[in-house]
């Protein structure tokens, strides 16, 4: 695996986290592919703008072909892909409610985006990591999968996928010098979040539960999860695999 710069493909990078890790990894050094349905020009302009190297790439994570596509370009264009994070997913315009009554569609769709794309994206990756001599495959979960959320049921049993198929993943790729970890981010201020309350008084009441929940007594904001996912993508983590970092403030002890 190269040693000096990392080539780092973000899924679900238009903004968000996504767009947080694009931003930050560059400026550690990094080269990035900002992957995404949606337009990447905003986060690629913020990456050039600060000295950055981006690419942006339009692909849909639930189609082979797409994803397959997506990795190509990466490789072309970055000259190699050392590491993938998996954080596109289904969670924003959302509907809470007891498990008995989503919509099977939305569970279809939810699953469809949040598990398959993470398969499929590490799936298509694989190649170009065993060509580089190893590379860091980082899945972003959810620090729901602990807490159980009874009115997000399709969303919290995603996020649980992701973090088997993670540790399940690990086993398959560590003999080629690769490494799959996944995070459990809590509850952040991305605007995903800011609309997922609905009213303006149920955000209020669900912000400050959050915070009192916390040993960290604050908002936790995009920032304070890059450390934790930029630590798993670079060589000091050489040797950690199939294990994931809580991100939550101290909400979560397990």
């Amino acid at each position: 695996m190269d040693k000096g710069r990392k080539n780092i493909v973000i899924t679900g990078a238009a903004g968000g986290l996504g767009q947080a890790f694009a931003l930050s990894f560059a400026k550690r050094g990094a080269a990035i592919a900002a992957v995404d349905l949606a337009d990447c020009a905003g986060t690629v302009a913020l990456v050039r703008e600060a000295g950055g190297e981006c690419v942006g790439i339009s692909a849909d994570v639930t189609k082979g072909d797409s994803v397959a596509a997506m990795c190509a370009r990466a490789d072309a264009e970055l000259g190699g892909i050392d590491g993938l994070v998996n954080n596109a997913a289904i969670y924003a315009g959302l509907k809470m409610a007891p498990f008995d009554q989503i919509d099977e569609k939305d569970w279809d769709l939810v699953f469809n985006v949040n598990v398959k794309g993470v398969w499929l994206c590490s799936k298509a990756a694989l190649p170009y990591m065993k060509k580089r001599g190893g590379g860091s495959i980082v899945n972003i979960s959810s620090a729901s999968i602990f807490e159980g959320n009874p009115y997000f049921a399709h969303y919290v049993a995603s996020k649980g996928a992701v973090w088997a198929l993670t540790r399940s993943i690990s086993r398959n790729v560590g003999e080629y010098g690769i490494r799959a970890n996944s995070v459990t981010p809590g509850y952040t201020m991305t605007d995903a979040s800011k609309g997922l309350a609905g009213d303006p008084e149920s955000f209020k009441k669900n912000y400050e539960d959050n915070i009192a929940a916390r040993a960290v007594k604050r908002a936790m904001e995009p920032t304070d999860v890059v450390g934790a996912v930029w630590f798993l993508l670079n060589d000091d983590s050489a040797f950690i695999t199939g294990q994931n970092i809580n991100v939550d403030g101290g909400s979560i002890h397990y």
